[in-house]
């Protein structure tokens, strides 16, 4: 009679007690809801956020005594609301491009600040350039 080798049981294989597999399952659906209800509020924030900046940074570009100052604040402003919505697509899709793209505008807005160093901005522009590469040749589902 032939030994049969006994596999252990895998993580997340459906192995368990019924009381773990419905805890798995509920759970997870529950995590999956919070996270799109934090998800679709973050876009809401972002949408708002995009209106409120059209009506009352860009008109600051022509009414400010220092346009430069004004086109400081509105990178700024831009590059938030362009981090929250890629958070809310890590959060919906959990892609390792998006958490890689948040990185990204975190780095460009931090770059964009008024109070950066010629280091900062050193180091700024290599590790966007490490991250593009990373992006466009190393993560799946990439232009080619």
């Amino acid at each position: 009679m032939p030994e049969t080798e006994q596999q252990p049981p895998s993580a997340g294989g459906g192995e368990g007690t019924s009381l773990e597999r419905a805890l798995n399952r509920y759970m997870g659906n529950v995590i999956h809801v919070f996270l799109s209800v934090l998800a679709t509020l973050l876009m809401v924030a972002a949408g708002i956020a995009v209106i409120e900046t059209a009506y009352r940074e860009f008109p600051r570009l022509w009414l400010a005594a220092n346009p430069y100052d004004a086109l400081h604040l509105l990178l700024q402003q831009i590059l938030l609301i362009a981090i929250a919505a890629e958070l809310a697509l890590l959060l919906l899709f959990h892609r390792t491009s998006a958490a890689v793209e948040v990185v990204m505008f975190v780095i460009a807005r931090r770059m964009v600040a008024t109070d950066v160093s010629s280091l900062d901005l050193l180091i700024g522009s290599v590790a966007l350039s490490v991250l593009l590469v990373v992006r466009f040749y190393y993560l799946p589902g990439r232009p080619r």
